[in-house]
């Protein structure tokens, strides 16, 4: 060992030392901050097996981010190398000692040159990729919104040029090996680097220097973070592992569908016996969150894509999911040393803790009340977080405590409550008017009770029962169910909402009232199967009427009339005039995954040299309409309309046809449509209907 192996070896292992004991003293203070939050769900630690696979699919596989193909691949690259290549920063200790010496058991071993060959190279070119992504989406820099607005940069930009920094040295130092004539494996398992070598200088000092540099820009990175424990960009690649192990399904499908009831020390919570001044009715301060929050907080790799998918912030709302995680987080890691140890925190953990969770600027609220209920709950951040994080759950938690115990909530949705409670619907129209939509039919639409047998229950809604629009639907479904052959019946007025809109907006109260009623009625009519028209009721009695004891089968009208078009019971004879666009209803589609009835049906509808043109955004990314998380009853004042953004983008196919399968996008891209013909920017012939409206003039041209 020469005199420059001895000071680079006392050097890479000062810093290497410093490195490590500041880590650990940064988990641990991590560890302390997630144990504040609430206890979860038994379920979350349930079916390990199933849960480990899907962890290692999501990671390993990349299953999440090869949604953003060509980002996804380049990413991954980057993991695996950071993963594989750890054991070359290993081997860099042993290069700083001595620069003939080889990494025990691996080292000399042709199959680990001739792998990590090739993740080096190709972890080299992914970075590439993803640092000119980064320059190229950088805030200010695109015309549109970038998705890293909002973003801690410079952690992002030490984070990639650590990751280039490393990746070069490796490689540099294996070329150098094969300079100085050390190389380690035939020159097939390690060709650039091979080749590299034979341009390069015979030097053992180069080796054990780069080495060196090497262990520093590894430690300083290790540093960098450890004393930044909320630089999640950086984090992620430990915490992602427990917090997709721990994701709410444990499967591959993301936290959508059902929401979580309100919980109480990890149990759900009963009304009857629940205490305001023991339990915790929705979260009013960060540490009621659930350690499962607190994690997913962590977790955020602030990558943006939840906030370039979310309809609030592409309207310029002040929702962006990313910062309203990255919010939570920074607050969270802010007060801890207060909820710590309350008498010794420093000042400035005490003013943090005297911040409102939800309050306006003047008030200075962690979160502002306007990005509390710009979220339509669509689930699109839910759908595209690469870690799983479970955005929606928290937005609602939020609301909870907002709604039930402060009454602070839109005036509007106040309105739209006291109808759900006085008369059972949110219109607040006449319970004693639910069966108006038979009126003027051409056959008698049987009622349970009346009806001896029937299959399916037709659950017709609230809107489906009072809105105009959306009685067409009712009716067309009615129609075609009959000419089908299919035997159903209708509660009539003993049918009352499903709740779906109390609880996005964060009743639970009201919720678990109706769903009770729901579910008693229900069961007491023996009801099996379900067909609903409305994705909200779909998804309500489908996924959260089992919290309450309600357990059926239920299914979308669109999966019903494409299983009946198939079996030959209906037979379109009509095809559509113009052009055909669909729009995917978030409730439908990214939160039930039913994307291709509604096609089949179309397509089995469409004319022989015409086809359905898709919209820029759709399936599980399509764009919401405006109308979900009860936002159907508040008023958008904020930033461009979300239902006239989605409605330009349907034009821009040359649509005559909109298709829908949701009274409520029905309504809203209706609106937008009426709204732009008056403005002469539609043309007259564009119109908005219902999937089965489309079969039933097919079908029964006259009709």
């Amino acid at each position: 060992m020469g005199p420059v192996q001895v000071v680079a070896t006392v050097l890479a292992a000062i810093i290497t030392v410093t490195a490590i004991a500041l880590a650990v003293r940064a988990v641990r203070q991590m560890v302390k901050v997630i144990r504040l939050g609430q206890p979860v769900p038994v379920e979350r630690f349930g079916a390990a097996g199933q849960r480990t696979v899907t962890m290692l699919r999501e990671t390993l596989g990349h299953t999440r981010m090869l949604k953003w193909t060509w980002i996804g691949a380049a990413h991954w690259f980057v993991m695996v190398s950071f993963g594989i290549l750890f054991t070359l920063v290993l081997e860099a200790y042993f290069d700083v000692v001595s620069p003939t010496a080889h990494l025990p058991l691996l080292g000399g071993w042709t199959p680990y040159g001739l792998v990590t060959e090739f993740v080096g190279y190709g972890g080299l070119v992914g970075i590439l990729y993803l640092m000119s992504v980064r320059l190229r989406n950088r805030p200010g820099r695109t015309r549109g919104l970038s998705r890293f607005t909002g973003s801690t940069m410079w952690q992002a930009y030490f984070v990639e040029y650590v990751i280039l920094g490393v990746l070069l040295c490796g490689i540099l130092i294996r070329s150098l090996k094969y300079a100085s004539g050390h190389g380690e494996y035939p020159a097939w398992a390690t060709p650039l680097s091979y080749g590299l070598g034979q341009v390069l200088p015979d030097s053992e000092t180069a080796i054990t220097l780069v080495a060196l540099v090497k262990i520093f820009i590894s430690m300083s990175w290790l540093i960098t973070i450890s004393l930044n424990v909320t630089m999640g960009v950086a984090w992620h690649r430990f915490l992602a592992f427990p917090n997709i192990w721990f994701k709410r399904s444990g499967t591959e499908k993301a936290a959508l569908g059902a929401l979580q009831p309100m919980m109480s020390g990890g149990k759900p919570l009963d009304f009857e016996e629940a205490d305001p001044e023991k339990d915790a009715f929705g979260v009013a301060t960060v540490e009621q969150f659930t350690w499962k929050g607190l994690l997913d907080f962590s977790t955020c790799t602030e990558c943006g894509r939840c906030q370039s998918q979310c309809p609030a912030w592409n309207t310029a709302k002040p929702l962006s999911p990313k910062l309203l995680v990255l919010s939570l987080r920074d607050h969270a890691y802010a007060k801890a040393p207060y909820l710590l140890d309350p008498e010794g925190a420093p000042e400035a953990a005490k003013l943090e803790a005297d911040r409102p969770l939800i309050g306006t600027e003047e008030e200075n609220g962690i979160i502002d009340p306007d990005v509390l209920w710009s979220c339509t709950t669509c689930g699109a951040c839910v759908e595209q977080c690469p870690v799983d994080i479970e955005h929606v759950d928290h937005i609602v938690d939020m609301r909870r405590y907002q709604v039930l115990i402060e009454s602070n909530f839109p005036s509007e949705a106040g309105v739209m409550l006291r109808n759900l409670e006085n008369k059972g619907n949110p219109w607040g129209a006449a319970p004693n008017t639910r069966e108006d939509w038979t009126k003027g039919l051409d056959f008698e639409v049987p009622r349970v009770g009346e009806a001896e047998d029937f299959e399916y229950l037709f659950w017709v809604g609230c809107a489906g029962a009072f809105e105009d629009r959306a009685k067409k639907t009712t009716r067309a479904v009615a129609t075609l169910l009959h000419e089908a052959g299919v035997k159903f019946a209708i509660l009539g007025e003993g049918e009352t909402c499903t709740g779906d809109p109390a609880r996005r907006i964060g009743n639970e109260f009201v919720f678990q009232m109706m769903a009770q009623q729901n579910v008693e009625t229900l069961n007491e009519a023996g009801v099996k199967k379900i067909v609903a028209t409305c994705p909200h009721c779909f998804n309500t009695l489908a996924n959260e009427y089992g919290q309450v004891g309600g357990n059926y089968e239920v299914i979308h009208h669109t999966q019903l009339l494409a299983q009946l078009v198939a079996d030959k019971k209906l037979t379109p004879v009509q095809p559509i005039d113009g052009g055909l666009t669909y729009h995917d209803p978030c409730y439908l589609g990214r939160h039930n995954r039913v994307f291709a009835p509604p096609r089949e049906v179309l397509g089995a509808i469409a004319g022989p040299e015409q086809s359905l043109t898709e919209m820029p955004r759709f399936a599980e990314r399509s764009f919401c309409c405006g109308a979900g998380g009860a936002r159907m009853w508040m008023e958008e004042r904020i930033g461009k309309r979300i239902n006239v953004e989605r409605v330009e983008e349907a034009l821009s196919t040359g649509a005559n046809t909109v298709a829908v399968s949701c009274p409520f996008c029905l309504t809203m891209l209706g609106d937008g449509v009426t709204g732009k013909k008056a403005n002469g920017l539609a043309d007259d012939a564009v119109e908005v209907v219902d999937v089965a409206t489309v079969l039933l003039r097919s079908v029964k041209p006259q009709s």
